[in-house]
């Protein structure tokens, strides 16, 4: 497999970000210049050391990636190289919203997803919530036992909902009573044995984020 990745810094809100902008495979760049998608992916929490480079956001990406969909991971403010403070208050989601837009230019015209992992779940949450242009939205390891994440009631998108069984930060038999009223057009999978980083697991991820990506693209190709 041939796959490229571009590191390069967007204008962020409180300085520059620092990103890698990822493309497919050949054999998965059906489409060439107007590929069917392009993914924002989110990191977890900077507070406890996440970066661009942690290994679910990169198995994550590379999954969107072999299904033709280009992605641009990101640091979040005043993570690594990128400029800025991580204050608690939400900045990220404006981050995350810059690097929507940086993808929105590159490849005009084309379908617009969010992802994220944990934090990153959180993040990319609350940005589909408040940006139309978001089509489509992928959690990993959405933290619903120790954060509130209320957006998620918000999010008119469809989406997918990926949970470890044994995740110290949420599953999914702890996500329903948490969401009763949970937005019907969000699907939910969960991975057996799998901890809050997806240790000894993160094959089964990818191929879990890489299948729905198909699947995704089938159905909005019918």
């Amino acid at each position: 497999m041939v796959r490229s990745s571009e590191s390069l810094f967007l204008d962020g809100p409180v300085g520059r970000l620092e990103a890698l902008h990822g493309t497919p495979p050949l054999k998965a760049q059906a489409h060439g210049e107007h590929p069917p998608a392009a993914a924002v992916v989110c990191h977890p929490n900077p507070a406890e050391g996440g970066t661009m480079h942690n290994t679910v956001v990169f198995r994550a990406a590379r999954a969107l990636q072999n299904a033709g969909i280009p992605t641009l991971r990101f640091n979040f403010r005043g993570v690594e190289e990128s400029e800025g403070r991580h204050d608690m208050a939400g900045g990220e989601v404006d981050d995350a919203a810059c690097a929507l837009e940086w993808l929105s230019e590159r490849y005009p015209g084309t379908e617009l997803w969010a992802a994220g992992f944990s934090f990153g779940a959180r993040t990319a949450c609350a940005l589909a919530a408040r940006e139309v242009r978001v089509k489509r939205l992928i959690c990993v390891a959405l933290p619903v036992r120790v954060f509130e994440v209320p957006e998620l009631l918000e999010v008119k998108q469809p989406g997918y909902l990926l949970f470890g069984s044994k995740d110290s930060f949420g599953t999914l038999s702890e996500l329903a009573p948490r969401f009763p009223n949970l937005p019907s057009q969000l699907e939910t999978d969960e991975i057996e044995g799998a901890d809050h980083f997806f240790r000894g697991r993160t094959p089964i991820l990818e191929d879990r984020i890489h299948r729905y990506a198909l699947q995704s693209l089938t159905k909005a190709s019918d």
